[in-house]
């Protein structure tokens, strides 16, 4: 039986992308996603594209011409849907994909939807998604501390949308993602993940779920909030990402057990995208572009860190094309999700382009991380020193705003911000002396390297910040669909939560 998947605050479909690989020993999809509403645009036509290629792939029976074309650059996107064989399939998936901003105002609409596209499926269907996190995170509300408009965002309350979607269509499960914040957010004199908890296991009158964690094997009764985070980087993915993920199960199928997500060793930034080509950023501006002149933005570094000067030889090459021809080394169960042995090379591994300013400290401070110190801003030589005023007080903010991700551990966890700037994703190998690629970030979010984001680079990299890691959701997918369909084993034979 195949399950359908109705996805809300979809984003660039990490959460589907999970769901949707997860298929029986003849090939016959678990789950199928029926629809997805997400209200960015360049999110939605990676969507439609993730859902035409999936369908095309089925019918192929192997990678379809036309998206190699894509991926490399030979043909773009309006070329790609224009194609004979992918007219049929992008049809679907553009039903599937709907650009809406979930709300009051657009209830009717989105339930309309549903109904539709569940077709009469009212029973064993599965509900996935997150309200969108920035009024829960602790970033979002040290910046707005002190506004009194903070209380009014509506993002404290777009979980309600979520809920009528329950309280309407009663799904057999759903799995609600958001930021480890909302377990102290606070709203109207109250915690919000208490509200929030109380309002899903009710979401009406008749109508109950049972909320569990999916690291804990404990009674839902004896669950505290903290027994709702999900650390990744516990379970296989190379990132220190901590989120709640509720699992809300209808009070039918209360009765039957669940498992939990197993723990693993960590995997290390060095497993994830070690075996990539090396390429060097471009000096912004490009007037001021050449190699020699990158070259001594490193030989500058090299003097400050008292490391070897590097070759002249050893300069990265400038990577401009959407396309980069290589062979993946990856192995293990990181290099079987992650990489597709059909393709012979890679894509969006281009770097951004940095002033030179921040070349010489990416590269210094990548020098320095590989002799096992990570400094301060403060702590900069003072060449290097950020031309601000409070840069070098013992107090400036954000002192570590400049961070190089370690070799041998799981990268810091990957948000949206790196759309704006690559302080905190800094690349640990100062030959290269940039900040992570579109393709890097997207690997530490486990999408696969056959996933294409849609939009300019900017977009693409909000986008990567903004997802559930995909690797992580089919493991939770795998959980659900044994709940729902199959024989989970009993609380007894549970894999150990510690």
């Amino acid at each position: 039986m195949t399950i359908p998947v109705i996805d809300v605050f979809a984003g660039p479909g990490g959460l589907n992308e999970g769901f949707s690989s997860i298929a029986d020993d003849a090939g016959l999809q678990r789950f199928s996603t029926v629809a997805s509403f997400e209200m960015d645009p360049w999110a939605c036509e990676t969507l439609r594209l993730r859902a035409t290629f999936r369908s095309l792939r089925a019918a192929a029976d192997g990678m379809p011409r036309a998206y190699v074309d894509l991926l490399m650059g030979r043909i773009s996107l309006p070329e790609f849907f224009a194609r004979d064989e992918v007219e049929i399939h992008a049809k679907e998936a553009f039903a599937e994909v709907q650009q809406l901003e979930l709300g009051e105002a657009t209830r009717k609409q989105s339930d309309d939807v549903i109904r539709q596209r569940l077709a009469g499926e009212l029973q064993n269907w599965v509900l996935i998604g997150g309200p969108p996190c920035q009024a829960y995170s602790l970033a979002g509300r040290s910046r707005r501390a002190g506004d009194p408009s903070f209380k009014d965002d509506h993002k404290h309350i777009l979980y309600r949308e979520y809920l009528n979607i329950i309280a309407k269509f009663e799904p057999a499960v759903f799995v609600m993602e958001n930021v480890k914040g909302m377990l102290s957010s606070q709203h109207e004199g109250g915690p919000i993940f208490g509200r929030i908890k109380e309002d899903l296991e009710a979401p009406r009158v008749g109508l109950r779920y049972e909320l569990r964690s999916l690291v804990v094997p404990r009674a839902a009764a004896d669950l505290t909030p903290s027994d709702f985070v999900i650390r990744a980087e516990e379970h296989g993915i190379p990132q220190r990402r901590h989120r709640v993920i509720l699992l809300g199960i209808r009070e039918d199928l209360a009765a039957r057990q669940s498992a939990v997500l197993q723990k693993q060793s960590p995997v290390s930034l060095r497993s994830a995208i070690g075996d990539l080509p090396a390429v060097r950023s471009r000096l912004s501006p490009l007037s001021s572009d050449s190699p020699s002149a990158w070259h001594e933005a490193r030989l500058v570094a090299a003097a400050l860190a008292e490391a070897q000067s590097p070759h002249a030889t050893s300069i990265p090459r400038f990577q401009g094309a959407r396309w980069l021809d290589y062979r993946p080394r990856l192995d293990g169960e990181l290099g079987e999700w992650l990489v597709d042995r059909s393709l012979d090379g890679v894509s969006l591994h281009e770097a951004r382009r940095h002033m030179r300013g921040d070349l010489e400290r990416y590269a210094y401070l990548s020098y320095m991380a590989g002799q096992g110190s990570f400094p301060k801003v403060m702590d900069l030589p003072s060449h290097l020193a950020p031309n601000h005023r409070n840069a070098s007080r013992a107090d400036a903010p954000f002192a570590d705003r400049f961070r190089v991700q370690p070799w041998d551990s799981p990268s810091t966890t990957v948000v949206s911000h790196i759309a704006k700037d690559g302080h905190y994703y800094i690349h640990p190998d100062p030959l290269q002396m940039r900040s992570l690629t579109v393709r890097e970030a997207a690997r530490l979010q486990t999408f696969p390297d056959n996933y294409l984001f849609v939009g300019n680079r900017t977009q693409q990299y909000h986008q990567v910040g903004n997802a559930v890691p995909p690797l992580l959701a089919r493991k939770i997918g795998e959980i659900v669909h044994a709940l729902i369909d199959g024989e989970p084993a009993p609380l007894g034979k549970l894999s150990p939560a510690s």
